[in-house]
């Protein structure tokens, strides 16, 4: 069994809003879809780390959804900030049921047991945001990923946390997220919703304040999803 991760697949199969018009996203859908099915298999799991479907309504998913539940492997989502139709987890828990999308599951303010190793995450926040509001958000994604980590940690196994907001980007840091992480004693961190290749040469890759951080943009992993374990 092997555990894949991507990010911001931004799918529009169900909404008119293709991503095929920017710049390094032609086919994307199709790319997507060849590279999953070449590497991934029935018995492997992928993070899909938020901008999942452009949906606004959870009822909007069915087609983006269909299509992911028909991939190999089982898949683990998190929220990103294009992810208007996002639910409470038992509303999602509930649609995925009833429309029978049975390799699909959410991760938030739980956490998920992959092989060796445990899976914790949020969607996490702006690096660059000072207003009350972004204070009270950051708070409040500090508070789900503490949430989801010690549901982690009772799986006894390491952890790796996964957000969809870098938690740093180039000098600039989303100090309460990587407090957070430092704190929980987070080594392994993925993350996406970084786009084009200007935005992509400031992304912090590799070990940074004891973390090694990986970027998994769709875009960025050219729609490969990348082997985490």
């Amino acid at each position: 069994m092997h555990m894949y991760a991507i990010a911001d697949t931004h799918l529009s199969l169900g909404a008119d809003k293709p991503m095929d018009v920017f710049h390094g996203w032609s086919d994307y859908v199709d790319r997507l879809k060849d590279n999953w099915e070449r590497l991934v298999t029935p018995e492997d799991t992928v993070i899909v780390a938020g901008d999942i479907s452009w949906a606004m309504r959870l009822e909007e998913c069915y087609e983006d959804f269909s299509f992911l539940n028909a991939l190999p492997g089982q898949k683990i989502l998190l929220k990103g900030n294009h992810d208007y139709w996002w639910q409470t987890k038992k509303r999602i828990d509930d649609y995925l049921q009833t429309n029978g999308f049975d390799t699909i599951r959410v991760l938030f303010n739980n956490a998920f047991e992959v092989g060796d190793v445990a899976v914790c995450g949020t969607r996490g926040w702006y690096y660059d945001k000072e207003g009350e509001h972004d204070i009270k958000v950051i708070n409040r994604e500090v508070g789900r990923l503490k949430l989801s980590y010690e549901a982690a940690k009772a799986f006894g196994k390491p952890i790796i946390a996964f957000l969809h907001y870098p938690p740093v980007y180039g000098e600039i840091e989303c100090a309460e997220i990587m407090d957070a992480l430092r704190e929980l004693s987070i080594t392994e961190c993925y993350y996406g919703h970084l786009h084009g290749e200007r935005t992509h040469k400031n992304a912090v890759i590799g070990e940074y304040k004891g973390i090694d951080f990986h970027l998994i943009s769709g875009d960025y992993t050219r729609f490969l999803p990348v082997l985490v374990r």
